[in-house]
Order: structure tokens, then sequence, then C-alpha cells
């Protein structure tokens, strides 16, 4: 009889304690989870008013440079698809696609010395210079928090309970392939 009841102790102590654990675990994972949406909703942030200054800096450019029209479709195309990206990678690659627009467009300037002088496309540029820091803060800030996260996720025995709860691995921000590539900027025309 002391053998049934030391044993039933035992096992009550012990589902505590894994109960204890599983609850602690499922905490820590929310609250992480948690600051992980919001550093991405912090460089969504940065995004939109990014794309928001774009069509001011076209529209400025526009003025000087009239027959540079695939420019603008090309810049046009890229804040949709930025502005339409729902997940992580697809914001990520739309922001890729936008910073080598963005490029182009400001290298054009370099062929229209009135342009250049403009107060408004220099307030403008400045800005977009602003916002691009913003991005790459909220960037590393986001992908600091999603280290955090995808750590506490893959520890033991965490990782148990975070499969078992549906907790699945954050994904990061990266840059794609393509912006390891030095552009090719050439004003000769």
């Amino acid at each position: 009889m002391k053998w049934a009841v030391g044993i039933i102790v035992v096992l009550l102590l012990l589902g505590l304690i894994l109960g204890g654990s599983a609850c602690g675990s499922y905490n820590s994972l929310t609250t992480k989870r948690n600051e992980v949406t919001n550093a991405f909703s912090n460089v969504d942030t940065q995004l939109q008013r990014r794309a928001d200054l774009i069509p001011n800096l076209v529209n400025t450019v526009k003025g000087y440079a009239k027959h540079e029209e695939k420019i603008f479709t090309d810049i046009a195309d890229a804040r949709a698809r930025l502005l339409g990206a729902k997940t992580i990678g697809e914001k990520s690659e739309a922001n890729e696609q936008v910073t080598g627009a963005l490029g182009r467009l400001l290298a054009i300037s370099e062929n229209y010395p009135n342009l250049k002088a403009d107060q408004q496309f220099l307030k403008l540029q400045d800005e977009l210079a602003g916002t691009e820091n913003r991005i790459q803060v909220a960037r590393r800030d986001y992908n600091t928090v999603v280290l955090a996260y995808n750590n506490m996720h893959d520890r033991f025995p965490t990782v148990i309970f975070a499969n078992m709860l549906g907790f699945e691995r954050a994904e990061e921000f990266k840059a794609s392939e393509s912006s390891r590539q030095v552009p090719n900027v050439d004003f000769g025309k």
C-alpha cells in the first residue's frame, strides 16, 4: 500500500513539474513570438514610409527627366509589389526590387544638373536616406528578436512543447542574392 501511494505521489510531482515546464515554455514562447510580430510591424512601418515617399520623388524627377519612362514604370511596379507583399519573404524580395529601382532613379539625377539642385528633390533624397537608415535599424532589431525567439524555440525541452503547441520558427528578414552584387551604373548614353 505504501508503494502505491509513493508511486502516485511521484507521478503527481512529475506531472506538476512537466505541467509547470510546459506552461513556462508556452508563456515564454508566446512573449517572444509577440516580440517578433511587433518588431516586424516596425520594419513594415518603415517600408510603408519609404513607399509613401516614392511617388513624390518620382514626380519631382519626372519634371526634369520626361524621357526616362522605363524607370518610372519599374518603380511603380516595385512599389506595388512591396505594398502587396504579405509574408516576410515577399516583403524582403519586394524591398530589394524597390531598392534597385530607387538606385537607378537616383543615378538618373546625375544626368540632370537642374534636378540635382532642386530643393524639393534634395529634401526628398534626404528623407529617403533617413528612411533607408530606419529600415536598416528596424531590420536589424527584427532579426535580433527572431534570433532570440528561434533560440528559445529550439532549446530542449522547450522544442518539444513548441512543436506540440504549434509554435513555428520565425523567418529572418534576409537580403536577396541580387543585393550582394555591385550594380552597374553607366552614364554614357
